[in-house]
């Protein structure tokens, strides 16, 4: 049976980017969140969707989804638009191999649930210096244009005081914290 390997990490630490490299199947996590009229949606200071917040997000959806790709080979997610704050449709994940990236930021929370179902291959948390992470969530973030840039510049500055813990509670649900490059050469060789 395929498995799914976990890959957390502070918004802007090189998730995506290292799932795209390895070609592998990717189930994107952050396509979970709840829409901006769920009910108890929580909304941060700023008066937006708290993202940062886990109660924002669906975990038995993402789940469900993790536990079908590992059963059935595919699965339907959701496309969640950040700057509309909510899902505009739905594609389906068809795996390719016998592992698979889970990644998003909550991925955290997935480590547990994973191994609990027999699903989990390995869990990593990617480190990078907290200024490098805020330049290139930034960079992301005006790119794709998911808010107004002063929104993205405080939101970026609390986020990246915030590193360190989401780090922490990473390594201490699980992960083992790496770089982007070590976790590509890790997963490479198969461990």
């Amino acid at each position: 049976m395929p498995h799914v390997v976990i890959l957390a990490g502070p918004s802007g630490s090189g998730k995506s980017h290292l799932s795209e490299r390895l070609g592998w199947t990717v189930l994107r996590l952050d396509d979970f969140y709840h829409p901006v009229d769920h009910p108890g949606l929580p909304l941060s200071t700023l008066g937006i969707p708290d993202w940062d917040d886990v109660r924002s997000w669906d975990l038995d959806a993402a789940m469900r989804a993790i536990e079908e790709l590992c059963r059935e080979g595919r699965t339907q997610v959701p496309v969640y638009d950040i700057s509309v704050s909510r899902a505009v449709g739905t594609r389906e994940v068809v795996l390719s191999g016998d592992r698979f990236i889970a990644e998003g930021l909550f991925a955290t929370d997935m480590v547990a649930p994973s191994r609990e179902a027999g699903v989990l291959d390995a869990a990593i948390c990617l480190t990078r210096p907290r200024p490098v992470v805020f330049a290139l969530r930034l960079v992301r973030d005006l790119r794709e244009s998911r808010k107004p840039p002063m929104t993205l510049v405080r939101r970026g500055w609390r986020l990246m005081k915030d590193q360190p813990r989401i780090i922490a509670a990473a390594v201490a649900a699980g992960c083992r914290p790496m770089h982007p490059r070590r976790a590509y050469r890790f997963l490479n060789a198969g461990r």
